[in-house]
């Protein structure tokens, strides 16, 4: 099998294998938007424990912060993966030069933020801040080092990473939204974008969407959709409304759309 960021690819295929021992999977249908939830309950698996969503949509490059019904659908999935309360600070996390690896950095431009330095809080709004910490490369600087300075100097009640996943199915590429409560861990053991509880001290959640997969060629190789542009681009607009969405309920999508601008 391909490598994949997808928890449900590894354990949400009925009638291929069966689960194993600590892995619960149940899928719903909630209008045109398939929802799969896979919890894990054991260490010692393919994924960390915790619980991971799915969230099968038409192709994000037809859709953006305007198509309430998905939005709805994604952030009431987000929001219990989230600490009831308390400061949140979203990590953008990529290259904004490269498209397929952009969606982190594009994603928290679309962040509603709420807190700064000479703000006060507003009753009934969540803080948060929403960076993206650019690339080692660039930086000088590893994400974890830079991750763990700004949880450090926040003290957030969780850290909500946004980063472009890696899928194993052609058709999953720009059509998945996935949550998850178990941190940052790429398909690669040992990939320098792993970010947990454990390293960083506060809870730490995950949301992405695929967009490349490895080519059968080789692990050299990789696919990615041919709308790559729309998609990144329409994709981290309606992940930014669901993650808005999920983080100040009282808002309506309308009034958070009129607030990003």
């Amino acid at each position: 099998m391909r490598e994949t960021d997808l928890a449900d690819e590894l354990f949400g295929q009925p009638g291929k294998t069966a689960l194993p021992a600590g892995v619960r999977v149940a899928t719903a249908r909630q209008g045109g938007v398939t929802i799969t939830r896979v919890e894990i309950s054991r260490e010692g698996l393919a994924r960390p424990r915790g619980r991971y969503v799915t969230l099968e949509v038409p192709s994000v490059s037809l859709l953006d912060e305007r198509d309430s019904a998905v939005i709805e659908a994604a952030a009431a999935e987000l929001r219990p993966l989230l600490p009831p309360e308390g400061p949140v600070l979203v990590l953008g996390v990529g290259n904004r030069r490269v498209t397929a690896d952009a969606l982190g950095p594009r994603t928290v431009q679309k962040v509603f933020v709420t807190m700064g330095p000479r703000t006060a809080p507003v009753p009934g709004i969540r803080p948060v801040a929403a960076v993206a910490p650019g690339v080692s490369a660039a930086t000088g600087l590893s994400l974890q080092q830079l991750a763990g300075a700004l949880v450090r100097e926040l003290r957030p009640a969780a850290l909500l990473c946004v980063d472009s996943l890696c899928s194993a199915e052609p058709e999953r590429l720009s059509r998945t939204l996935q949550f998850s409560d178990t941190g940052l861990h790429p398909a690669q053991p040992d990939h320098s974008r792993h970010l947990d509880a454990a390293r960083l001290g506060v809870p730490v959640l995950a949301a992405g969407i695929p967009t490349l997969m490895q080519a059968e060629e080789g692990r050299d190789l990789v696919v990615t959709p041919r709308d790559l542009d729309g998609v990144i681009a329409h994709g981290a607009a309606l992940l930014g409304a669901a993650i808005n969405r999920a983080l100040q309920p009282k808002l309506s999508v309308a009034q958070l759309c009129w607030l990003v601008g």
